[in-house]
């Protein structure tokens, strides 16, 4: 039976990270802290996509679902992402549209609001997956970006050992264990995690994140949150040591 899937273009491929990469980042980075050195970046050096109408509109969408700890942890992951992205894999980032990977970081929490927790059975990242797509759809994103925004979103927590993920589900996995456990903490530059964090402030994000994981373990006990450790990951968020000096 011949394919339905929609064709996409090499370069849309590359451009919005479809790539297949390993879903263990340890094949990726090995016991190593990091394949190149970061160095210190201001947050005046890393380019936001603003000027993308897409975008625009979708930030402002973020700006009014999410509370602002959420707001800001996902503008940390855009920002902690764009380094590990240029700095570590600079083969992808000369393809990779920031676009996508804004997209990608400003909705990849929309699922936990406390509404959307409520509104479905599904797994906050799955329901998530298909608001962001219904909305990027609504605002005619192309549909190689819609749906690789939507499978990175449905996939950003889904750690494992075996199998392919694309490479932007791998890259938002990596930025989002860096904020919310400190996870690999030699991706990003201290002075650049010193910067970006004081310009999207904590407010108690290890506190406010591990309890949503409990609220939705609680409300969902299926949830796929739980494969990460129905305990052990809501701990390890609150006890990020990484983070903990910018918490108080």
């Amino acid at each position: 039976m011949a394919s339905t899937t929609p064709a996409a273009s090499a370069h849309d491929i590359a451009k919005h990270g479809w790539t297949a990469v390993p879903v263990d980042a340890n094949t990726i980075l090995g016991d190593k802290p990091y394949l190149h050195k970061p160095p210190p970046m201001t947050v005046d050096e890393i380019p936001f996509p603003s000027d993308d109408p897409i975008v625009a509109k979708v930030q402002a969408y973020a700006k009014e679902h999410l509370i602002e700890p959420t707001y800001n942890h996902s503008m940390r992951v855009y920002y902690f992402g764009y380094c590990i992205l240029k700095h570590q894999f600079p083969e992808h980032a000369a393809n990779v549209s920031l676009s996508t990977w804004a997209l990608t970081c400003l909705l990849h929490d929309i699922g936990t609001t406390s509404s959307n927790l409520r509104t479905t059975l599904l797994s906050f990242e799955w329901f998530g997956g298909i608001l962001a797509l219904n909305l990027l759809q609504s605002h005619n994103s192309p549909l190689p970006q819609a749906e690789a925004v939507t499978e990175a979103i449905i996939r950003h927590q889904d750690l494992g050992t075996v199998g392919k993920i694309t490479f932007l589900g791998q890259l938002i996995q990596l930025a989002t264990i860096y904020d919310n456990m400190g996870g690999r903490p030699e991706l990003v530059d201290a002075k650049t995690r010193d910067e970006v964090v004081a310009k999207f402030p904590r407010l108690q994000w290890s506190t406010c994140f591990s309890h949503t994981i409990r609220e939705e373990n609680g409300l969902k006990p299926w949830a796929h949150t739980t494969h990460l450790g129905e305990d052990d990951f809501p701990n390890g968020v609150a006890n990020n040591t990484l983070m903990a000096p910018y918490e108080k």
